[in-house]
Parts: structure tokens; sequence; C-alpha cells
């Protein structure tokens, strides 16, 4: 199944991911497409948390959901909509708290606020393991690693979203889980990216 993939990671590192959990904080724009890329790549389970309901403005970006999830569990229909292979994906339909009592190997921010993304660090440092930060407004996004560096430290601020297109949503998923999956192999170190295709597209790199 994995033949490709194990062409470009090796066999050594699949086996690797065939044991790691990971956990996704929010079944949105960013958790729609974080769940399709990650539930085929070999991955022993996926758990996804969300407590909200499927609205039809979701629909332009949410690119598991349909018509007819309209007022359901987005954490249970992402669930069972990107079971496509032999991972677990298990969900929790309830808000994120820090306290949350669940072992993972690594967390993926698919949320779309500050607090939210501070109990996400809080949670991570209690458990010590990295976390993958990611937010997109307009054409702009940001992309990070977090493990021993503080989220607070960075002022990255909340500020009122302005719209969002579908293409740079599922831009900045895949650059989340390419950098959580070099994450969990032992390849990849603390991280902060801006990306930004209001023009030409542009990436700035910094390290924590």
């Amino acid at each position: 199944m994995f033949r490709r993939q194990i062409q470009l990671i090796g066999k050594e590192n699949q086996d690797i991911l065939s044991k790691k959990s990971v956990l996704i904080v929010g079944c949105g724009g960013l958790g729609n497409s974080l769940g399709m890329i990650l539930s085929c790549m070999g991955l022993k389970r996926i758990v996804l948390i969300d407590f909200d309901e499927i609205e039809i403005h979701n629909l332009h970006r949410q690119l598991a959901f349909n018509k007819e999830d309209i007022g359901k569990s987005k954490a249970e229909v992402l669930a069972k909509n990107i079971k496509r292979c032999d991972t677990k994906i298990e969900f929790i339909n309830k808000k994120f708290d820090e306290n949350l009592e669940i072992e993972v190997d690594l967390v993926f921010d698919a949320s779309d606020n500050f607090k939210t993304r501070q109990k996400i660090d809080k949670f991570a440092k209690k458990k010590k393991i990295p976390w993958i930060y990611a937010s997109v407004d307009e054409f702009v996004g940001q992309v990070g690693v977090f493990e021993k560096s503080s989220f607070d430290m960075f002022a990255i601020k909340e500020q009122e979203t302005k719209g969002q297109i579908p293409s740079m949503v599922s831009l900045i998923a895949s650059i989340e889980a390419m950098l959580g999956i070099k994450k969990l192999i032992g390849k990849q170190e603390e991280i902060l990216y801006f990306v930004d295709f209001s023009k030409e597209l542009e990436i700035k790199k910094f390290k924590l």
C-alpha cells in the first residue's frame, strides 16, 4: 500500500509511523485537509476533537463534508469520511482542554483561535510531545513546529478573520502534515514558516 511513500522515506521510517498516534484539534478547514492527507499514510491512530456542528458556509473549504452533513457533528462525520485505510480513527465531540486524558505522540493544531492554541501548547508541554501550529487568513498562513519553545514567546496574536480561500487552507494543511510526519520520524527541528501568497508566493523561515 505504501510503496511510493516507502521509496521516499524508507521502510524503517514507515515502521516508525505505524506505531504513532496523533491528535487533530479542530475539524474545520485545516482539520478536514489534515485528516484526508494523514488517514492513509500508515499511522497507527488518529484522534479528532471538535465540539461544533457542520453549517452550510463550512462546505466551501471543509472538503470532507457535503450538504447532507449539515447539522451533524464535525468530528463524527470527519472520522467516518477519512476512514479509508487501516489507521484507527477516533473522535471526541467536545471542546479541547489542556487536561484531556489521552496519549498521543504529536498534536496538530487545526483550531481557529489563540486561546485554544495556548491550551494545546500547555497540553503538549505537560505530555512532553511536539505540536504543529497552523493558521490561515486571506492569502497568508503560518505553520510552526513547537516542542521546547513556548508558543506565548512569539506574540502570534489573534485577529478577526477577513476570509479564506480553499486552496490556501489546503496548502497550509499540506505543509502542516509534512512537518508533522517529518517530526514523527525524527527529521524535523522546531521552526516557524510565514507563507504569503497575496502576490507571488513568498515563504519566510524563522528558527525557534
